[in-house]
């Protein structure tokens, strides 16, 4: 048995709990709430902390190995190398506070099973397996020869190309052999591929539905990446879980998403990243183009969705092993954007499972049976959210209820 007393407790979603007691065992919580009401201590081990709150979750990154911005290094890095990056790139992950990540898109499937062994460090991953893109979509490699791409796709697990609804289905059983926990798909044309337009909808609605349907048999939901307008739309159309980034999001779209119980995973952070560091850090020219050309708009749609009430999970799409351990700037990001800093907490954490759907787990809250993915923080963050992008004010990091050490 063990116990986290904190000045302030965080539950995740909720009125914050002054003077408060967390007590786990076995990986479960078993007690949260004020220290008046906790059981007797015992013999309980005692952890004392300014904030305790559930460890939080990146709805939207991938494991890549990479160091570069440019997407066609990926698939041209060698997979070992990209997988010791990615062991490293966990551990970095877990040590900024973030104790699950639904990856979608990349290694994760595969870097799940060395952290669920024990030999890797780091957070739980929820794994997509390949990105789904029609042929000439964004996650197509537009500047190969298709044959040479072909060839491409069967060697990284990074990219599947599939055209048809026969073809789609396939594709996402592809992804469900490999352990897929969600279908990650491209609905509309990207920033960092070459020649397709953001603006425009991939995949017809026929193709977006067989994904969801083929999904959805397995208990799988699917995260439709998604720029442009008549994207979004089409993805909410056929029942996807969450629109990733959302840039043109407007009125009608934001009413079909609450009809629908639509999650939007904003990723603010890659989006100001790549206007304030892109090019400097080697994103292609077309990539800066494309995001030159959004300028701000993607501030407004996110700050129209969180007016609006549109339900947010965070999301970074960090994609750089340079990037990660930085994941909890998203928080004050959303924040600037409108979201009070409860909010923005309750993104990272009461709300991330459900983007899962029937593959969520009982995490996210401090609450009796979830969970015990927790971490402390030295600093008072509903006054600084700011405080949670940097991995020096996390003093604690428990997940499944085992402190984690990072000096081993």
């Amino acid at each position: 048995m063990q116990r986290i007393h904190a000045d302030l407790l965080i539950p995740g979603r909720g009125e914050p709990v002054e003077d408060g007691v967390v007590v786990f065992d076995q990986g479960t919580i078993s007690y949260a709430g004020t220290a008046a009401g906790a059981p007797p201590r015992g013999d309980a081990a005692v952890v004392e902390a300014p904030v305790v709150m559930p460890g939080m979750w990146d709805c939207h990154a991938h494991f890549t190995g990479s160091r570069s911005l440019d997407p066609l290094q990926w698939v041209l890095e060698p997979t070992a190398a990209a997988g010791a990056r990615s062991a490293i790139d966990a551990r970095s992950a877990l040590r900024a506070g973030i104790t699950s990540v639904r990856e979608v898109g990349g290694l994760g499937v595969h870097l799940a099973r060395a952290i669920d062994d024990g030999t890797v460090t780091g957070p739980r991953v929820y794994g997509a397996g390949a990105m789904l893109s029609m042929t000439g979509g964004h996650g197509d490699l537009h500047e190969l020869p298709l044959p040479l791409l072909r060839v491409l796709q069967d060697a990284t697990p990074y990219l599947r190309v599939c055209d048809g609804e026969d073809d789609c289905r396939r594709a996402v059983r592809e992804m469900l052999r490999e352990g897929a926990r969600v279908i990650k798909v491209h609905a509309t044309g990207g920033v960092l591929s070459a020649t397709d337009d953001p603006h425009h909808q991939q995949f017809t609605d026929a193709e977006l539905a067989a994904i969801v349907d083929e999904a959805a048999r397995m208990d799988r939901v699917v995260a439709a990446h998604c720029h442009g307008k008549a994207g979004i739309m089409a993805a909410v159309r056929a029942g996807v879980r969450t629109i990733e980034h959302g840039t043109w999001l407007d009125e009608e779209a934001v009413e079909a998403m609450l009809a629908a119980g639509t999650i939007l995973v904003p990723t603010c952070f890659i989006s100001d990243h790549l206007q304030r560091f892109g090019a400097a850090e080697g994103a292609p020219a077309h990539a800066m183009a494309k995001v030159a050309a959004a300028g701000d708009q993607h501030d407004r749609a996110v700050g129209l969705a969180i007016a609006r009430g549109v339900r947010i999970a965070m999301g970074t799409d960090i994609f750089s092993s340079a990037l990660w351990g930085r994941n909890g700037r998203e928080l004050s990001l959303l924040h600037q954007l409108g979201m009070s800093p409860l909010d923005a907490i309750e993104a990272a954490t009461a709300t991330a499972p459900a983007t899962l759907g029937p593959q969520g787990p009982r995490s996210g809250m401090l609450v009796e049976g979830y969970d015990a993915d927790m971490i402390t923080v030295d600093a008072d963050v509903l006054a600084d959210i700011a405080a949670l992008g940097d991995p020096a004010n996390i003093s604690g990091v428990w997940r499944g209820g085992v402190a984690v050490r990072f000096d081993a």
